[in-house]
Parts: C-alpha cells; sequence; structure tokens
C-alpha cells in the first residue's frame, strides 16, 4: 500500500514537550484531497488533549484542528476542488452521514460515530486521526470547506475552530439588533465573540480580569467594558443581560454569572473547564434562565461563516510562530499571554 510521508510535531505523554514526528497518511481514496498546509491555529482544546486533562487522549498525538492550505493532488472522483484551490479543514474530518443530524448539515452532533480531525479513530476503528500540526493531511473532500484568497490566510484559519465555535450560538439563538450580550473572556474564543455579535448589531460588553485588554475590545467592536473583580461595576450589570457567551476554559462561577442575565436569558457555553462546575437550580428558575452549550458547526454553516468573514473583512487576531515554538506557545497561553490565537507557519516544518 502505497503511503504519504509526513512530517510533524507530536505530544508522546501527558507530560514531554511535543517533538518532531515523522508518520505517514494514506494514499488518496477515490473523493479525497491531498492538502499541504500553510497554517494550523492553535486552540485552547489542543492543551487540554495533549495534557490529558480530559482523560481521554492517545499518544503519539500530533494536534491541530484549524487548518488552512492548498490542494496539491485530488482522487480520481472528486469534482469539488482543484489542484491549487486554497482549502481548509476543521475540527473534524468525517461522520456516519446517515443520522439525523448529519442529514440536517449538523454534522458536530453525529450520532453514529463523529471523526475527529486528531485523537479519534477513523471508522476502520483502528487508525487514530493526527492534525495539521503537521506538513501534509488527506481528507475526504466533502469534509473540506472552500477558502477566499482575498483575506490573509494565517489570520483564516483560526476560524475554523474559534470562528465558527462562536458564530454558530450567535446565529442559532438569533442575535443581533436589540440584544445585549455579555462575552466572558478576551482570548481566542472570546475576540470572535465580540466580533461577530457586534458586526450582527448586538451591543456587547467584554466581561474580563485583564484591564488591559480595554482597548482592544473596543477596537473589536465592543461598547462596554467590565473587569470582573471590580465588584462594584459588576453589581450594575446584575439582571443586565439577553444573553452570556462563556468562553473560559478554566474554573470559574456559573452562579455568578448568571445573575448578569435578564429574565429569560440565556448563557451559552462554548468553552470548556475542565474541572466540575457548581450551579444552583435557583439562579435558573427564579428568572427563567437558561444555560446551554453550543459545539463548533456544521460543515454549511462552517462554509457560511468563511463566506460572511470573506464579505466582512473579518478575521482573527493571531501571533504567527514557527512550528519550533509550540511549547513556549502552550506555557504562554496557559498564562492568557496571547493576543488572540497563536497560528503556526508550517513552512518552519518544511
Amino acid at each position: 500500500m502505497i503511503m504519504i510521508a509526513v512530517k510533524g510535531y507530536a505530544a508522546h505523554s501527558a507530560t514531554l514537550p511535543l517533538r518532531l514526528f515523522d508518520f505517514e497518511r494514506r494514499d488518496l481514496r477515490s473523493k479525497d484531497v491531498l492538502i499541504d498546509i500553510l497554517y494550523c491555529g492553535i486552540c485552547h482544546s489542543d492543551l487540554h488533549l495533549v495534557r490529558n486533562e480530559w482523560g481521554r487522549s492517545n499518544y503519539p498525538m500530533v494536534p491541530g484542528h484549524e487548518i488552512v492550505g492548498r490542494v496539491i493532488k485530488t482522487g480520481k472522483n472528486a469534482k469539488k476542488f482543484k489542484k491549487g484551490d486554497v482549502a481548509a479543514v476543521g475540527c473534524f474530518v468525517d461522520s456516519c452521514r446517515k443520522c439525523p443530524n448529519c442529514k440536517d448539515g449538523l454534522q458536530q452532533y453525529c450520532t453514529g460515530g463523529l471523526v475527529l480531525t486528531y485523537n479519534s479513530y477513523e471508522k476502520d476503528g483502528e487508525t487514530i486521526t493526527r492534525g495539521g500540526y503537521s506538513t501534509k493531511i488527506v481528507v475526504d473532500e466533502d469534509y473540506v470547506l472552500k477558502v477566499s484568497s482575498k483575506l490573509p490566510l494565517e489570520k483564516v484559519a483560526p476560524l475554523l475552530c474559534a470562528g465558527i465555535t462562536t458564530y454558530s450560538p450567535l446565529r442559532y439563538w438569533k442575535i443581533g439588533k436589540r440584544h445585549k450580550v455579555a462575552v466572558l473572556g478576551l482570548g481566542g474564543l472570546g475576540h470572535m465573540a465580540v466580533k461577530f455579535a457586534s458586526g450582527f448589531g448586538a451591543k456587547v460588553t467584554v466581561l474580563s480580569r485583564s484591564p488591559n485588554k480595554q482597548r482592544d475590545a473596543k477596537r473589536m467592536g465592543a461598547s462596554d467594558f467590565a473587569i470582573t473583580r471590580d465588584a462594584e461595576k459588576m453589581k450594575t450589570l446584575s439582571n443586565h443581560f439577553d444573553f452570556l457567551i462563556d468562553t473560559v476554559s478554566a474554573t470559574h462561577d456559573f452562579d455568578f454569572y448568571l445573575g448578569l442575565l435578564r429574565t429569560n436569558g440565556v448563557m451559552i457555553c462554548v468553552g470548556l473547564p475542565s474541572g466540575e462546575e457548581q450551579l444552583s437550580p435557583f439562579n435558573l428558575v427564579l428568572s427563567r434562565r437558561s444555560i446551554a452549550g453550543s459545539l463548533i458547526g456544521g460543515l454549511p454553516e462552517t462554509q457560511e461563516m468563511l463566506d460572511y468573514c470573506v464579505r466582512h473583512k473579518i478575521t482573527s487576531d493571531v501571533e504567527v510562530i514557527p512550528i519550533q515554538q509550540v511549547n513556549q506557545a502552550y506555557d504562554r497561553m496557559v498564562k492568557s499571554d496571547v493576543r488572540y490565537r497563536f497560528v503556526i507557519d508550517l513552512a518552519s516544518l518544511k
């Protein structure tokens, strides 16, 4: 069997630094495309998985699910892409294609076996997927997105997770004009939530621990900024918001932030803390508030989001690094020392 030689960076345990790793991709099936990876964003979930904070990591692990590159070869029956096209791959590379969610374009909620871009078993039940911290990737064209070259590709890469993770719930709850929206946390997810929510016409307030992010928040479209440790300011925001987009991936007080919602308000969780959060039913019952979650987006909605970003010139704020600095980037990410997404330039591996 012909295989494709690939270089990547892999984690070999929860405690060791990522390092150079040579491996192979499958040869192209009839509808596959081979993508030369140009850029790959670093998501906080990469950190959780590399360090086995969710207890389901497989090693060696090649992370990365915010992938933008150029098609260099296509399978004999591939019709959607041709050599030279710019293409993108997000958080999953296959699904069952048969369940109601898949048929509705909600592949992220596939009930028959979602295949994640890395650290996931392919349909054969044996092969573990490996992600975008690598030079090439092979994916069925039905799970590849079209990307315009009108935007800087390094700034497009994080849209494949941070972008769609925040775009999807804003669209689902039809958030727009007349809505007051709080965005909790101004990081990789939060800064995209601000850009989209304000772009949709909502009045956005950023809730952050970092006073030095206020100028950035206003530049991105926020109309107000509150330091979460400022008790007096936070008191003025009690019962204030229609929606709160919770992007925080560290342990925090759900009850406190639920109290910022008006009657019928919705707290939408898109961050994934590794601990078990506590929640009092009283905060929900007494004001008919809701707490909900949202997971990335399906293929149609992700393509819609990418097209929207082209029309409105929306991209992520990024810091581009060579892959040799990935371990330092992880350490900085833990300290929230990035504005606002690290992106790996894969030319550094070639």
